[in-house]
Parts: structure tokens; sequence; C-alpha cells
């Protein structure tokens, strides 16, 4: 037996991309929709994130267009009082709960949570059986094509033996005893959080061996808030960098030097550039772990032993414990055209901020007709990894967000959008400091991505597979 879905969209994946994509497209269309997902409800890798995780952004840029996560509350208390709030596991959660039942209030929206698209427009219950089909006419929205790997659900990328003693980050906060020494394996978002999360809960910084094959640039926490004449910075030092600079890493050293980016150790030049953000607290208790093992990727653990893919190896106590954070949380498989015959892949169309570049392509999608038009409006981006993707981004995103704003009312519809970072509110004063931000980045835009463009190497990172339609 099949059920017909009346609807006009298929979104497979109700993460934050999709559930952005879905809000924005129905306030804006007389459509109908359902939502699928292999978990049991919204908020994709939320679900299933470690507990002591928070957003490294703003509340206020991550969600929906429609309801404002956190309601722009400034924290109070702690060592980042005044700085927007940033959401944890368990109000993120919340959130799309509460999104998920305004959407499903419009009567429009369905969401069929435990269940898997197994294409040929049929969605199959991972519980029941049912099976649902969509008709002809629905068009399907990849909304997992960039979908992270947390290591709650991704396996360790190397072997455990039996005796060793290897867990996700999410149970570090199980440990029924404290052992003389930990492990932490990871470059990014994860690896910083648990070794901050240990640190703050008493743990020697001289009992934490910190395994990073790539030290990260990260980007000043302070500076990426919702408030323009503080954003706008951001943008304007990054294009005056790149245009005053003769290689990316020249690039990374003027924007460290502009207070923008920041590195844990300045004796070592990192290569890797997600560029999430950090606090300056937790960059000086990051500094306390002297134990810092470079020597590339881990290719085994035993007890007492850690084994790497150059062959060397590297003692560790019997009894440590390694914490596995070396999933890949961002995915960079190659450029496609959002729209296409065939469905919809949803991918950043701005330099970073994907629940705003999301909400835009639904946003589109809701008033524009004609797919090669939706598409010069939202051409995709990478996200960033290494330096010459993070470049690229920055020019992609730039032309993407040049676009789309150049369309009156996408303009206007952005401007009112809390999960815009850099929109300037239709009701913000003009200021002295706004007019001169302002005047830097336009001054800066034109050399400023030219030479991103030439440093990233652009050509062979940009093409597009597939038809546009």
């Amino acid at each position: 037996m099949e059920t017909l879905l009346d609807v006009d969209y298929l979104v497979v994946g109700a993460g934050a991309m999709g559930m952005a994509f879905t809000d924005a497209l129905v306030d804006h269309a007389d459509v109908r929709v359902a939502v699928v997902d292999r978990r049991h409800g919204a908020g994709g890798h939320w679900l299933e994130a470690y507990p002591f995780v928070r957003l490294h952004q703003a509340s206020a840029f991550y969600g929906v267009a429609s309801t404002v996560l956190g309601g722009g509350r400034l924290q109070q208390h702690g060592p980042e009082a005044g700085l927007q709030e940033r959401a944890s596991q368990p109000e993120i959660v919340a959130y799309y709960d509460r999104v998920v039942e305004r959407l499903r209030q419009t009567g429009r929206v369905e969401l069929l949570t435990g269940a898997d698209h197994v294409g040929d427009r049929t969605v199959v219950s991972r519980v029941s059986g049912q099976r649902f089909v969509v008709p002809e006419r629905c068009r399907v929205v990849n909304a997992h094509h960039l979908a992270p790997g947390i290591p709650a659900e991704v396996p360790p990328p190397f072997a455990v033996s039996a005796d060793a003693h290897v867990v996700p980050a999410n149970d570090v906060v199980r440990l029924e005893a404290a052992p003389s020494q930990y492990v932490v394996v990871g470059s990014g978002k994860t690896a910083t959080d648990t070794c901050v999360w240990l640190l703050q809960h008493g743990v020697d910084p001289n009992a934490i061996c910190w395994v990073r094959p790539r030290d990260p640039w990260m980007l000043d926490r302070a500076l990426i808030q919702p408030d323009p004449e503080i954003f706008l910075g951001v943008p304007a030092a990054i294009l005056e960098s790149a245009a005053a600079s003769s290689s990316l890493d020249e690039v990374f050293l003027r924007l460290e030097g502009a207070g923008v980016m920041m590195r844990i150790d300045r004796s070592v030049t990192p290569t890797m550039a997600k560029a999430p953000t950090l606090g300056t607290w937790e960059l000086e208790l990051l500094r306390s772990i002297e134990d810092v093992v470079r020597r590339g990727h881990l290719r085994a653990v035993d007890r007492g032993r850690l084994t790497f893919t150059d062959g060397s190896t590297v003692r560790v106590a019997d009894d440590a414990v390694v914490v596995h954070c070396a999933a890949d949380g961002l995915k960079n498989p190659p450029l496609v055209p959002v729209w296409r015959p065939g469905d919809i892949t949803l991918q950043p169309v701005r330099a970073g901020f994907p629940c705003f570049g999301a909400a835009v392509t639904g946003y589109v999608e809701a008033t524009r007709t004609d797919d090669d038009e939706k598409n010069r409006l939202c051409p995709p981006s990478h996200y960033g990894n290494t330096l010459a993707q993070w470049a690229a981004m920055n020019v992609l995103g730039t032309r993407a967000s040049t676009s789309f704003s150049a369309e009156p009312d996408i303009a206007a519809w952005a401007s009112r959008v809390t999960l815009n970072p850099a929109r300037v509110p239709p009701d913000h004063p003009s200021t002295p400091a706004l007019d001169h931000v302002r005047e830097r980045i336009a001054a800066s835009t034109g050399p400023g991505l030219a030479r991103l463009a030439e440093l990233s190497g652009l050509s062979g990172l940009s093409g597009l597979s597939g038809p546009a339609g």
C-alpha cells in the first residue's frame, strides 16, 4: 500500500538548511510541502550532538527567518557578557520543535520523521514500513547534500584495538572514573569545545594530549555580532587584507593583526580555515595545553600507543581515554547548480551563514518562476576548509550576495531577517562609524575580490557540474 502525498515540494532533510528553506518558501508562496528526515525530529545533527555544545555564532544568525532563536537576547554573565547569546543543544532542539509546530499550523507542511527518501519520489518509514509517494509535479529538494558528519554517528577514522578506550565527544560526560590522561583527536570545533569543557571541569592542562593534524584559523567571536558597525568591519578587513597581500598566509596574518582572525599557537602557521568563532577566553584556555601532537592523521589507537599515517608512534598513558572529535563536520562536494530539472540542491549562497543562504533560496523559489534567473541570483559557493577554499568561498559568496541584493524585493526582505549577518535594519540610524565601514567596503571590494580569486586559484575550485536546466 502506498499513500499519495498531495504536495508541491518534497524537502529531504529536516536539518538547519531544510527547515530554513521550507520556512521561507511557505511564508511567500501558497504551496504544500512534505519534509522527510531519517531522524526522530527536526533539527538535523543537533538531535545527536554532544551535550556541552553551543552555537559558535550568535543565536540570532541561526534557524529560520520567521522565528528568532533566542529572541535577540544578550548574555548577562560570564566571559561573554554583552555579546549575543549562543544557544545550547537543548535550546536548539526545543526551538526546532516550535518551528515545526508553527509550520504545521499553516496546514500546508507535513513532517515525516524516522523515514527515508528511497528515490523514485518515494518515502519509506523506518518505523512502520509505510510507503509514501509524491506526484510527478512535486519538486524534490535535496537538503542533505552538505549534511555534517558528527562523532556520535561516524566511527573514528582510525583503527581501534580491543584494549584501547576510545569514546566520541558525546560520551566524555558519561565517564565513571577520571583517567590519568585524555587524548583529544581533531582540529575543529568539536575538539576545541571538548578541550575547553575538560579544562573548565578542572582537568589539568598537562593531563590533555591534543592530536591536532592541522592548526586552525578562527574568527574572534566578539566581531561576529548582529550590529552592522561591528560585523561589517569583518568583510571590510578581509577585502583590505587581501588587496594588500601577495599570499594567502599573508592575508590571514594581516587579519590576525587587525584582530579578526586568531590562532592557538602563534609559532605555527595554520593550514585549516573553516573559521568558526572563538572567544578570547577560550583561546587562553586552549593555549594552556602544551602537549600538542602534529604528526598528521592518526592511523591506529592501541592501549598506550598512537600510530600515525607516517608510521611514527607516540606513547600515551595505558588508561588514557581517547576522545574522537575527528568527524568531517563541513562537507565540500563539487558544486552543482542549485536549480536543476530534477531537483533543488541546497548549498551556501554567501560566505558562511548557511541558514540565511537556505532562507534566501526559499524566498527566491517562492517569488521567481525561471530556473535560469534563480541560478543567476543564487549561485552556490563552498564552505571554507583550506585557505584556498576559504578565499574562494568569500569570492563566490560576495558575488552571489551582490547579485541577490541588487533585487529590491530581496534586499527589503533580507534587511528584516535577523539571519542575515550583513543586514542594516530599516530603522537603524546612520552613524559616522557605519558610513566609514561602508566606505571601506566600497573602496576595497574590487581589488580585494580580484586578489582573493587570484590567490585561491578559483578557476579550479568553482566549476559547476551538471546542467543548469
